[in-house]
């Protein structure tokens, strides 16, 4: 990764603009061709060193609940319990720990009441005890910022991002 890689990395996480064309604003504040910034947005995506661009809205300002909720499968049953908590299309993102709870993703629905359903068929559908699935609803929400930063690590910043608490 060159210096160029570490600018368009800072770009992308602090001054992605609001445009119709947003690689063309990025392009022209890097001095670069758009051309070059979407080849290199490219392979730092295909080297998974950026998984996602896209936007994150604050859901409960939008009326949705949310939740951090975790299984404890056994090993043979990860795959399994992985494809299934990945059918809901209110799960945005799921991440397998080396701990008990082996399993743990985010669900942002339209109620508690929804929520608790999708915890219920999953529990259902991978036969596990109550004990077996954890629901964590935000209690406090606290702001933080874990940004990637291109020199290596995280940093940290108390005001942007969510700690659910």
């Amino acid at each position: 990764m060159d210096e160029l890689d570490k600018k368009i990395l800072n770009a992308l996480q602090y001054d992605f603009p609001l445009s119709e064309r947003p690689y063309q604003v990025l392009a022209e504040k890097l001095d670069i061709a758009v051309e070059e910034l979407w080849n290199r947005v490219s392979r730092l995506m295909d080297e998974g060193v950026v998984r996602r661009i896209g936007a994150s809205f604050d859901s409960g300002m939008f009326g949705f609940s949310s939740t951090l909720a975790a299984v404890s499968v056994p090993p043979e049953k990860v795959e399994t319990a992985a494809a299934i908590i990945g059918e809901y299309p209110e799960v945005t993102h799921s991440y397998q720990r080396s701990d008990e709870f082996n399993i743990w993703f985010t669900i942002i629905a339209k109620s508690e009441g929804r929520i608790e359903q999708i915890i219920e068929q999953i529990r259902s559908a991978l036969s596990l005890d109550k004990s077996q699935v954890l629901n964590l609803p935000v209690k406090r929400l606290f702001k933080l910022d874990a940004r990637f930063r291109p020199q290596g690590g995280f940093m940290a910043d108390e005001h942007r991002g969510d700690c659910r608490c």
